[in-house]
């Protein structure tokens, strides 16, 4: 009788997958190493569109002298709350979106009929500090999924039933998963969350056609380990370093870059040390997962500055020579140029992007920050810092244009914080972060009335910022730029979908949305028309960020969440 009523409360919840196929999808075209490798334009193929992590979309149908005419042509409700901050992805017609609570949907791109559905039975004891899913990869006729309690599926693509399941880690030890695998030459590669819940990071691939585990490499190094030594006594067992967001691929030096996320605890002086390979860009051979090189944006993190964008990879000209860049706009307030080779990522240049005043110099050659000691946070003892934990660029990711030259941030301006640190005592499973969660302050300055959030336009070959578009709201919205001249972002908490003027920043069209956009806007064509899409769905860090924004200015902000699918076109 247990059995049978359990099984009517999760039919009754929809949390069976088996019941959440629909009509399925009779004609699928394969995802090839070729395809990944030069993407149709019509298509969206991985997260940011290609290997190289631009964000671009090459159509040019809808331009600034058109997108007033953006109107939307069909929606669709996931039916379920928190952050929604997937792309759509679109293979020829067939559009793949997630959510939270590990739901995959696969719809007809053109009229938003739903193909099949699948939604994972989440252990009832998970705990996880980030609800949300950042979208699937494609290859062959699958479709793989990273769970939030820690497991890698490959899918149908033509039905949504399981084709295999692997186990990744414990969840119960604080391990999850976020991101968009990343897939390369057969090779499925991952990374876990948990970095407050006292994990050690790691990027790990799997074979796509049997799920069997190829490599795995750590972010934090064992004993014996080059970059052992930065982390004293048994710290390296419980130090974080995750890997949030999906990576970056060369396909000439076939390696993966990955950003990686702040040590832990956030109280720095109880791992004193450099914490090699948190708040890092890591290269790892996509073969072997052998780790060629690295390049640490801040050592011994005390101030939560995850670095877990992917960086862009991308040709700058500086000094009369051209670059192989890696382009990082950091969560601790500075834009990084470095430049990629076969076992070596070199420092060129770094500059803030927002207000920062931890940092009071970089080596010339290493780009390694000095401290300003009054910065740094101890146990019962408050610091304050700019910018605030969640620095001038969260995850939500920055995007390149090669017509313009120029690279889009997503930033936030005017804000501060602060942190007093407290002893910590390890849990598995348990917060492990080395501060009161609820004691985190949010400062904004006396500008911040005015605006926090920002769109910044960079021309990365001067070596300087064109233009900056303001919100009076903080911005948490992914960017997406294209061939037609636009740029378009969500992150605002007045629930608007814009589209800037690639070239200048002007403001040409916005639409207004059933909550906060925070999901990852992409573009695609179907039958010669150029389509515009993005999950609006307001929750996790945005809205925590709000909360206490709130309650700095002594006001109260509402966001509804509830999760839906916008898709625009030009009206006909």
């Amino acid at each position: 009788m247990r059995r049978i009523a359990r099984f009517i409360t999760m039919v009754m919840a929809g949390l069976l997958p088996s019941l959440a196929t629909a009509q399925g999808i009779t004609t699928y075209v394969p995802v090839t190493n070729e395809r990944l490798l030069h993407p149709e334009p019509e298509n969206w193929l991985m997260y940011r569109g290609t290997y190289a992590s631009w964000g671009y979309s090459p159509l040019d149908q809808i331009n600034p002298k058109n997108v007033g005419k953006l109107v939307p042509v069909w929606t669709f409700s996931t039916g379920v709350e928190e952050g929604h901050q997937a792309p759509p992805i679109v293979n020829n017609g067939v559009m793949f979106i997630t959510t939270p609570k590990d739901q995959v949907l696969a719809l007809d791109a053109k009229k938003g009929d739903l193909l099949w559905r699948y939604r994972r039975d989440l252990p009832e004891d998970l705990f996880q500090l980030h609800p949300t899913n950042r979208r699937v990869a494609l290859y062959g006729d699958k479709v793989f999924l990273a769970t939030v309690d820690a497991h890698l599926l490959a899918l149908n693509a033509r039905t949504g039933e399981v084709v295999w399941d692997q186990v990744v880690e414990d969840y119960l030890k604080g391990y999850y998963m976020t991101l968009a695998p990343l897939v390369v030459r057969g090779k499925v590669m991952i990374g876990v969350s948990g970095g407050e819940l006292g994990v050690r990071g790691f990027v790990q691939a799997f074979d796509a056609e049997t799920g069997n585990s190829v490599w795995k490499t750590y972010t934090i190094p064992a004993p014996g380990e080059a970059g052992s030594e930065s982390w004293p006594g048994d710290t390296w067992k419980t130090g974080g370093a995750p890997v949030w967001i999906t990576g970056s691929y060369d396909p000439q030096l076939n390696l993966t870059y990955w950003g990686t996320g702040n040590p832990g605890p956030f109280l720095g002086e109880g791992r004193r040390g450099d914490n090699l390979y948190a708040n890092s860009v890591i290269a790892l051979d996509a073969d072997t997962g052998a780790l060629k090189a690295y390049h640490q944006y801040h050592w011994n993190d005390s101030w939560d500055w995850d670095e877990v964008s992917a960086p862009i990879l991308m040709d700058v000209q500086r000094n009369g020579r051209s670059i192989k860049a890696l382009v990082h706009a950091a969560r601790d307030g500075y834009l990084w140029l470095l430049e990629r080779s076969a076992n070596k990522i070199s420092y060129v240049h770094a500059e803030p992007f927002v207000h920062q005043n931890v940092f009071t110099k970089l080596d010339p050659e290493t780009g390694r920050p000095t401290y300003d000691p009054q910065r740094i946070f101890g146990v019962g003892r408050r610091a304050e810092f700019c910018p605030s934990v969640w620095g001038g660029k969260d995850w939500p990711p920055a995007a390149y244009n090669p017509k313009t030259g120029y690279l889009y941030i997503p930033a936030n301006e005017n804000l501060c914080g602060a942190l007093t640190g407290k002893q910590e005592t390890y849990q598995p499973g348990q917060l492990y972060i080395g501060v009161d969660f609820s004691a985190i302050e949010l400062l904004p300055s006396a500008e911040a009335k005015d605006h926090i959030g920002e769109l910044q336009a960079w021309d990365l070959n001067a070596g300087k910022k064109v233009w900056t578009a303001k919100f009076k709201s903080h911005n948490w919205g992914p960017v997406l730029t294209t061939g037609g001249g636009l740029v378009f972002l969500g992150g605002t908490n007045d629930r608007y979908f814009h589209a800037f003027d690639a070239k200048t920043g002007k403001l040409l069209w916005q639409q207004r949305t059933n909550s906060g956009i925070t999901g990852v806007p992409t573009s695609y064509e179907i039958d010669g028309v150029q389509y515009i899409a993005v999950q609006s769905g307001w929750g996790v860090d945005a809205q925590r960020k709000q909360e206490l924004l709130d309650k700095a200015f002594g006001t109260q902000t509402f966001v509804p969440q509830g999760g839906v699918l916008w898709v625009f076109a030009l009206k006909r």
